[in-house]
């Protein structure tokens, strides 16, 4: 596993296996917190509007560490870049343990946010060394992990928090990352640079990308729409669970993240079938399930049948969307994987961040409806990008 690695010539399954699971523990940093943020709220003496401050510290925190971050995979060495961040994270982590104050924890949430963006630099990686022809389907099963990270991480919380309190998760994060570090450390092999030239280059590269592919944006902006529309959702279920009727406490909320096991196996089966059905028919169907999950949340918002069909519709439309679009996004420029992919997972969360917090104000404003009427109008706008827009064509290298 330790030979290095050359584009295009094919990934081992044991280090894609690696990124698929290292790239799940990674991204779950930033998802612990959501079914938790009803305990963290009464422990900190917050109010619902800010304890969703929390979660969105993470989500903006996940956009700088995308924006000033993963562009360097280009220009160093991947290996050091991932220990970094996992070293960062890890004492960022223990802080949100054992902070007693509210700006401490924000703080601390903006930088594990920040830190967690190691599964963004798999994927790019999973994209430039596979085989062409198998290209879509080891970044879908790269995302495949990601994903049970994700809902796994929910779980996870709703379980250690109601047992052992909020703190408790955030220890066994930590401790978490810090195997994570050294696995990564002994078994990634080398990989060549995709960028000879400075940072300042490297940066100011970013603002030529998408004057070079004018679809890279339209490919980011749909995503990064229907995950604000997902996170809309997410972020605000803690407080609806805990009233009338259903009164769930946090451990409920977070075996509900096991309906995201949907979306999990829909982006293994979706990466196989990417290239022949064309991304806008993905981004169609995707946008039309997020669109029926919020009919599902609006009409069976007080039985568990409804919340459960809105958050596996929501998971299987979304990840329609993502792979689609992120499969497309890197056959544009293979040589610039890790910079396209910053344009789009930054594009992505600051739809994540944008959708959590008009979530968290529609709540405080007018409760479930505000947030039912905030997340189908995210769904509806990258349905109207995909609508509007030119037809896509996926490039004959995806």
């Amino acid at each position: 596993m330790r030979r290095s690695l050359r584009p295009d010539a094919g990934l081992p399954a044991g280090l894609l296996w690696l990124f698929a699971i290292v790239a799940g523990i990674s991204v779950a940093n930033i998802y612990y917190i959501q079914p938790l943020l009803g305990l963290m709220r009464d422990d900190l003496g917050l109010t619902d509007l800010t304890a969703d401050l929390v979660a969105l510290a993470t989500q903006v925190g996940y956009a700088l560490g995308l924006f000033l971050a993963i562009p360097l995979g280009d220009l160093f060495q991947r290996k050091h870049i991932i220990v970094t961040l996992m070293s960062v994270l890890c004492a960022s982590l223990v802080v949100i343990a054992a902070s007693p104050w509210p700006w401490l924890t924000v703080l601390a949430s903006l930088v594990t946010g920040a830190c967690s963006v190691t599964p963004q630099i798999f994927i790019p990686i999973a994209s430039q060394f596979s085989e062409p022809l198998n290209k879509s389907r080891n970044v879908g099963r790269v995302l495949s992990g990601l994903l049970v990270g994700v809902l796994g991480g929910r779980v996870l919380s709703g379980l250690v928090g109601e047992a052992w309190g909020w703190r408790s998760m955030y220890v066994i994060a930590a401790l978490l990352m810090a195997v994570c570090a050294v696995v990564v450390l002994a078994a990634l092999p080398a990989m060549p640079a995709n960028y000879e030239g400075t940072w300042a280059g490297l940066m100011g590269s970013l603002l030529r990308l998408p004057r070079a592919h004018p679809r890279l944006m339209a490919y980011s902006a749909r995503s990064g729409l229907c995950f604000g529309s997902m996170l809309a959702m997410w972020s605000t279920l803690a407080f609806k669970l805990e009233g009338t009727p259903f009164h769930a406490s946090s451990d409920v909320v977070g075996l509900l993240g096991l309906c995201g096991v949907c979306g999990a196996l829909t982006a293994s089966f979706a990466g196989r079938w990417v290239d022949r059905f064309g991304v806008r028919a993905f981004n169609v169907v995707g946008a039309g399930c997020q669109l029926a999950a919020w009919a599902c949340l609006w009409f069976g918002q007080n039985t568990y049948a409804g919340i459960i069909a809105g958050i596996i519709l929501l998971d299987i439309g979304m990840q329609c969307v993502q792979l689609s679009n992120q499969s497309t996004a890197f056959a544009l420029d293979p040589s610039a994987s890790s910079r396209i992919n910053t344009i789009f997972m930054t594009t992505y969360f600051v739809g994540g961040a944008v959708g959590t917090l008009l979530a968290g104000a529609a709540w405080d404003a007018w409760a479930w409806a505000g947030v039912l009427g905030t997340g189908a109008l995210m769904a509806a706008a990258s349905l109207a990008i995909t609508a509007t827009g030119r037809p896509d064509r996926v490039p004959a290298a995806a």
